[in-house]
């Protein structure tokens, strides 16, 4: 049975248009990385995929990173940001780099 709902109520609950699609990723750096190079790596990584597709990551690491990946404001990460995210890591000096479906990060 569907809800009516009000506006108001929607956006408190995080539901309809104001439901939030994102996916959690974790990678690590392989042995031979120093901190130097991971800290530019990670820079590259906010400037090339982040930045541009106007996505948030809410996590950190030293060699092994994880976290969840959001939009910068209330909407949907895509399965295109999944595939930027997969490719931009592809050729880099990490192993183990595991990336979830999309999902509701508020309702799981």
């Amino acid at each position: 049975m569907a809800q009516n709902r009000s506006r108001r109520l929607r956006k408190k609950l995080r539901v309809d248009e104001f439901q939030e699609l994102g996916f959690e990723m974790n990678w690590t750096f392989n042995e031979s990385v120093s901190e130097q190079d991971i800290d530019s790596l990670v820079d590259q990584f906010i400037a090339q995929v982040i930045e541009p597709r106007q996505l948030g990551f809410h996590g950190g690491g030293h060699k092994q990173w994880e976290g969840i990946m959001a939009t910068q404001t209330i909407g949907k990460c895509t399965d295109e940001d999944i595939a930027a995210v997969n490719a931009f890591w592809k050729d880099k000096p990490v192993s183990d780099l595991e990336v979830s479906d999309l999902y509701d990060i508020w309702w799981g």
